[in-house]
C-alpha cells in the first residue's frame, strides 16, 4: 500500500503544480498565455502527462477556479468572524473586493470565463457552495424581513457587478471604496 500511496501523492503533487504554473501564467500573462505547450515547458512535463491530469484547459480552468473558490470562502469566513456583528456585510464585502482585485486572472476563471461550474444545481460543487454559503451568512445579520438567499444573490451581484466594471475601467477607479459603501449602506440600511 506504501507505493499507491506514495503514486497517489505524487500524482496529486503533479496536479497543483499544473493547476498553480497554469494561475501564475494566467496572473502574469493572461489565460491566452496558458497553453498546454507552455506548461510543458514551464513545468518540464510532456503535454501527454498535463493530459493525464486534465482533459482539456477548460477543465483544468475549472480546477483553478475550483481553488479560488476555496480561498474566497476562507477570505469570506476570516472577513465575517474578525467583524463586529453590525458589519459583517461591509467586512465580507471589502474582503470580496480585495480578492478580486488582487486575483484578477483568477477571478475570470471563476467567474467571467465560460465553464461547467454552476451555482444553485444539485452537482454544485462544495468550493462553490461554501463561498456562497459564507456570503449568505454575513447577509444573513441584516434584519430586513426578506427572503435571504434573495438578498445575498443581488447583494453578490451588485458586489460582482462593481468588481468586474470597476476592473474593466467602466466606472471611477478612484472612486471604488466609496462605491463599495454605498453598496454595504443600501443592504445594511445605514
Amino acid at each position: 500500500m506504501a507505493i499507491a500511496d506514495r503514486r497517489l501523492r505524487e500524482r496529486e503533487d503533479q496536479r497543483r503544480l499544473i493547476t498553480s504554473t497554469a494561475r501564475r501564467l494566467a496572473e502574469r500573462e493572461g489565460w491566452d498565455a496558458v497553453t498546454t505547450r507552455r506548461l510543458s515547458s514551464e513545468i518540464e512535463y510532456s503535454q501527454p502527462v498535463i493530459y493525464k491530469h486534465f482533459g482539456s484547459l477548460d477543465e483544468m480552468t475549472e480546477a483553478v477556479a475550483l481553488e479560488g473558490f476555496v480561498e474566497l470562502t476562507e477570505t469570506l469566513t476570516r472577513a465575517r468572524l474578525t467583524a463586529q456583528p453590525d458589519d459583517a456585510v461591509g467586512a465580507a464585502a471589502h474582503a470580496y473586493s480585495a480578492y478580486a482585485l488582487d486575483n484578477p486572472a483568477l477571478y475570470d476563471a471563476m467567474f467571467t470565463r465560460a465553464n461547467r461550474l454552476t451555482f444553485s444545481a444539485a452537482d454544485t460543487p462544495t468550493p462553490l457552495s461554501s463561498a456562497y454559503a459564507e456570503l449568505r451568512a454575513a447577509v444573513s445579520t441584516i434584519q430586513t424581513g426578506q427572503d435571504i438567499d434573495t438578498l445575498t444573490e443581488v447583494f453578490w451581484a451588485a458586489l460582482h457587478g462593481l468588481v468586474t466594471l470597476g476592473r474593466n475601467h467602466r466606472l471611477r477607479s478612484h472612486h471604488h471604496a466609496e462605491q463599495i459603501e454605498l453598496l454595504i449602506a443600501q443592504f445594511a440600511g445605514r
